[in-house]
């Protein structure tokens, strides 16, 4: 009986994932059609204004605070690295491993994890409010697609900013790093700046843009899913949005893994 039991919850949990993700795929297909073919055929345009507003959320708003959280990131990988380094008599391959770092992994990753606690919790509480409060349905009624009203704009907002925060970002948390080792470890301007270009490849650089774009479709898809599946009033907000944030960081660094290996054995 314990065993049957174990496995009901095992099929139950894989039913529910598997509900979950085609539910996350299809709002995405819908909204990649809102944007490119609905447009095309006179279904309705995006709205501009609106995208305009979610990307000012998306990119200055959150600046300072995934700044500050990167910056400090890079100066703490600048000191961990050089406690090993200094060790071994090549502290100054802190630029090299700071720079690798920031650009392939530490930069899109953090960026996509401070966005979903503030914006994808945002976007979720805002779309579970008009749900609850039924202005989801007067869209209906009104033959107004959620989709194209609500998720269209708050997802491409998302996608064409995420990358030039993630950028921006990114050279921050570098800049950390020089901190570091220019105040603390005694490294010249010109010897960090050389050793941190001589360990970009091209290649990091493709694969910075290409996380950061895929993370922040990802936290403002899944922000709109949980904000448009809210039941049970305010505490179904609340808990909406909770699921954005968790699901959310799941979401990221289960595609950080796909896009790791990838870069690792095809390029």
């Amino acid at each position: 009986m314990p065993m049957s039991k174990a496995l009901g919850g095992v099929g139950a949990w894989i039913l529910g994932l598997t509900e979950y993700t085609g539910g996350l795929t299809r709002l995405f297909f819908e909204s990649l059609w809102w944007m490119t073919v609905g447009p095309l055929k006179g279904k309705g345009k995006i709205r501009v204004v609106e995208t305009i507003h979610q990307s000012h959320r998306v990119s200055i708003r959150s600046f300072w605070i995934v700044s500050m959280v990167i910056f400090f990131v890079g100066m703490i990988l600048a000191f961990q690295m050089a406690y090993v380094l200094q060790q071994l008599g090549v502290v100054s391959y802190v630029a090299n491993i700071t720079g690798v770092a920031m650009v392939r992994e530490m930069g899109p990753l953090l960026v996509g994890v401070v966005m979903t606690g503030f914006t994808g919790a945002a976007i979720a509480a805002e779309i579970g409010t008009m749900v609850v409060s039924e202005e989801v349905m007067a869209l209906r009624t009104s033959a107004l697609n959620p989709i194209r009203f609500l998720v269209v704009p708050r997802v491409l907002a998302s996608m064409l900013l995420m990358p030039f925060v993630t950028l921006i970002a990114t050279y921050i948390g570098i800049f950390g790093g020089f901190c570091v080792a220019y105040l603390f470890l005694g490294m010249e301007t010109e010897k960090f700046i050389d050793r941190t270009i001589d360990a970009l490849t091209f290649k990091d650089l493709v694969a910075c843009l290409l996380k950061a774009e895929a993370f922040g479709a990802l936290v403002a898809l899944i922000a709109c899913y949980e904000g448009l599946s809210v039941t049970g009033g305010a505490e179904g907000v609340g808990r909406a949005t909770t699921n954005s944030v968790v699901r959310s960081i799941v979401a990221i660094i289960l595609c950080d893994l796909v896009f790791t290996a990838i870069f690792f054995f095809l390029l």
